[in-house]
């Protein structure tokens, strides 16, 4: 890992108003860090934009996001799978002719498969996968980044993994993709650390998803924290607060 390291303060935590004003658009959306993400940017006063391939899932999201009293997400189905460089540029164009403004994105969607070892990973997954985790997230940030660039002050968060862990056998696709996504924020930080738009990386510390479970099937994840930690982090970054962690990664892990 190449990208300087960073922390969040000691007892830092988002106020409610501390993204008033903000439009942030989150992926995967329904996902277990994506819902908390987006619940935890609306409790700070963002417009939080919720997009995903399931539509059914997004509504449930809304729904359980207004029950809690949150102000109302805006639901952007994406299939980040099949969407082609027009459906991004649709996406940019009806954020500005919603809200005529983008603050953040932040990339929460994921396509992970299992551990399996190089000589028995299926092709299309693995082309998935690079295609979800690294292709996609550069062409939704090429196609706001007119909007985001605009902004006052805007950010994009890339969420890696432990690369001491990712790096080892049988990690495949999934892998190889959080490592060409630290390198793509590494380059886009350097193309735009002149611009308005602040790019971040994000490294979580374990918590309790559907990948976790996933890829420790002999652990008990429900032992670990949920993601509203990480979430509240991903605010962190998305606030002006974070302007001196441009560029650098926000390792959560604990020491």
């Amino acid at each position: 890992m190449t990208l300087a390291q960073t922390f969040l303060p000691d007892g830092w935590t988002p106020a409610a108003d501390s993204l008033a004003g903000r439009v942030v658009l989150v992926t995967g959306a329904y996902g277990g860090l994506g819902a908390a993400v987006a619940r935890a940017a609306s409790r700070a006063g963002a417009t939080v934009v919720i997009t995903g391939k399931r539509k059914r899932q997004l509504e449930q999201l809304y729904d359980a996001m207004v029950a809690e009293q949150l102000a109302e997400p805006v639901i952007h189905p994406l299939d980040m799978e099949a969407a082609t460089p027009n459906d991004y540029r649709a996406l940019a164009e009806g954020l500005e002719r919603d809200f005529g403004r983008l603050d953040g994105i932040v990339h929460a969607a994921v396509s992970f498969n299992g551990l399996i070892p190089i000589a028995m990973h299926k092709p299309d997954d693995w082309l998935r996968a690079l295609h979800i985790n690294v292709s996609a997230p550069f062409a939704l940030t090429q196609a706001c980044m007119p909007l985001l660039t605009r902004a006052p002050d805007s950010s994009v968060v890339f969420v890696l993994d432990d690369p001491s862990l990712v790096r080892k056998a049988h990690w495949g696709a999934y892998g190889v993709s959080k490592a060409a996504l630290e390198r793509f924020a590494e380059i886009l930080h350097q193309e735009t650390e002149s611009s308005p738009l602040r790019v971040h990386t994000l490294l979580p510390a374990p918590m309790r998803t559907a990948l976790r479970r996933e890829a420790y099937f002999g652990e008990d994840t429900t032992k670990q924290p949920s993601p509203d930690a990480t979430a509240e982090a991903a605010v962190y970054l998305l606030g002006p607060q974070a302007v001196a962690s441009r560029g650098a990664l926000l390792d959560l892990r604990k020491a």
